[in-house]
Formats: C-alpha cells, structure tokens, sequence
C-alpha cells in the first residue's frame, strides 16, 4: 500500500533549493527517484533506510535515513518518519551527507 509523503517547511525549502539550482539536476533526479521508493516501500534495499537514532520527531516518532546517493561526496539524504495518520510518511529534511 503506497503512503502519502508529507513535507514540513525544512524539507519543502530543502526541495526547492535542489529544483533552483540547476548545477542539482543530477542530485535532484536521485532525490525524486529516492521519494519515489519512499511513497511505495520505504524498506525498498535502494534506500538503505535505517534508525537514525540521535534524533526524536516533534511527538518523539522514532526518524530514519534514507539514501537518495551513496558512495559520492556528499550524498543526499532523506530524514523521515512514520505518521501523524496510519498511512502517511512525513519527510523532515533532505540533505546533503556531511
């Protein structure tokens, strides 16, 4: 069953400055392609997803990481967690690996 992806403010603004910047195109394309993956099984083996454990959502929902890049510098990454309602996935940051 596919989950609606919801954005808070952070990850819409971290979207739209990947989609502003055209030097992106290519970080942007794995960013979509990762989503994508998220909104129809966020365990898909792509994803690497696992707990990221040094943070708490706002209502202290357990977050995870996805990769939306691995093995370049920088890689993009996808922080996330299940609800608020049963079938929804809110995604809090999208970001570049340090």
């Amino acid at each position: 069953m596919p989950y609606n992806l919801l954005f808070t403010d952070q990850a819409n603004d971290d979207l739209t400055s990947l989609e502003q910047n055209p030097h992106l195109k290519k970080r942007l394309k794995a960013v979509r392609k990762a989503l994508g993956f998220l909104e129809t099984n966020p365990r898909h083996p792509g994803l690497n997803t696992h707990k990221f454990s040094s943070l708490k959502g706002q209502n202290g929902e357990e977050i995870f990481e996805a990769y939306a890049e691995n093995h370049t510098p920088t890689a993009y990454r996808i922080f996330w967690h299940y609800g608020p309602d049963k079938n929804n996935i809110t995604v809090i940051a999208i970001t570049p690996h340090p």
